[in-house]
């Protein structure tokens, strides 16, 4: 029982660093030399494109990508029934990541609300078919809670 409950509190302790770090991504691009056009990497250079600079072009990046993956993680762990609300907001922002890599793109988050509703669709079926196979395991651990809860505090037997 000892060996899952620090398992469970290194799971947790990882995945709350992991959160609390994300918006630093913002940060990144600061270490950036402004003046850099390619930046090579392991997975291939990357051009700054329409970008003036590869700083910019990062920096534009995390600006959708963090509020991207926080609000994809908010959906996936909420069980209240308002986090259908999420799923919009989660498509304009894959929406504007997209426009953001595409390079061709000349005006950044002015784009046509046709082009949005493809993907605003996709992004929700896949959102909820990840949400459906995380269900279950949000539902046990409310149902342990609740154990725990009964278990720890016994009702009371009526005479």
């Amino acid at each position: 029982m000892k060996s899952n409950k620090k398992s469970s509190l290194l799971a947790g302790s990882i995945i709350i660093l992991f959160l609390i770090s994300t918006p630093y991504l913002l940060y990144l691009s600061q270490s950036i030399d402004p003046e850099l056009q390619i930046y090579n990497t392991f997975f291939g250079p990357i051009k700054s494109g329409y970008y003036p600079s590869i700083q910019l072009y990062v920096y534009w990046f995390f600006s959708k990508f963090v509020p991207l993956l926080l609000l994809i993680i908010w959906f996936l762990t909420n069980k209240h029934w308002w986090v259908h609300a999420i799923a919009i907001p989660i498509s304009v922002y894959f929406f504007q990541l997209i426009s953001v890599v595409n390079d061709s793109e000349q005006y950044l988050d002015e784009v046509e609300f046709i082009y949005t509703v493809p993907i605003t669709v996709l992004v929700i079926v896949i959102l909820y078919y990840l949400r459906s196979k995380l269900a279950i395991y949000i539902l046990a651990v409310d149902l342990k809670k609740e154990m725990d809860d009964k278990m720890q505090f016994p009702p009371k037997k009526a005479d």
